[in-house]
């Protein structure tokens, strides 16, 4: 609990900070979220896990490159939904934490003046630092959802149509900013 705990605090900081609220420091703001997110989230672990058995035969180099791509990818998706809650009160509650080996999920509630947003975590320790693999979202799993569309995909066309689906997200939603 303890990780997340200061991870949020981290995000909740910049989200907060009136120095960083101007709309011309949305790319620095948006690099630190980033940075914040790279110290605590284990990108090859949820790109294995979001890829389940079509991860194994892959190369090194395909796996790298995957989770690069996902990466970038996860960080145009939700850093705009994360900046949503930038000026709203807002505060976390810290439910509970359940411990079992190398694994951990902590229950969480994001509460605004508007909603509550139930968030979970799934961690696992690797090196002695806890890393999330997995965030659950009001119900939702991450891994879970993108593992299916992730997989139909694959099924239907191939591992590289998946990457170049997944950059070209990426690449138009850099191109959607800049216009």
């Amino acid at each position: 609990m303890e990780a997340v705990r200061e991870t949020l605090t981290q995000v909740l900081r910049i989200l907060d900070d009136p120095s960083l609220k101007n709309p011309a420091k949305q790319a620095q703001r948006r690099h630190m979220l980033e940075e914040i997110a790279a110290g605590r989230f284990d990108y090859a672990e949820m790109s294995k896990r979001v890829l389940g058995s079509y991860w194994k035969p892959l190369t090194e180099t395909q796996r790298k490159e995957f989770v690069e791509v996902y990466k970038g990818f996860l960080s145009d998706r939700y850093a705009g939904k994360i900046e949503d809650y930038s000026g709203r009160k807002q505060d976390v509650g810290y439910l509970t934490e359940r411990i079992e080996g190398s694994y951990a999920e902590v229950r969480t509630e994001l509460r605004s003046d508007k909603t509550t947003l139930p968030m979970d975590y799934r961690l696992l320790v690797k090196d002695g630092r806890w890393s999330a693999y997995d965030i659950i979202i009001d119900g939702v799993s991450l891994v879970s959802n993108y593992r299916s569309q992730f997989q139909k995909i694959i099924r239907e066309s191939s591992f590289e149509e998946l990457v170049n689906k997944l950059r070209e997200r990426s690449v138009s939603s850099d191109t959607k900013k800049k216009s």
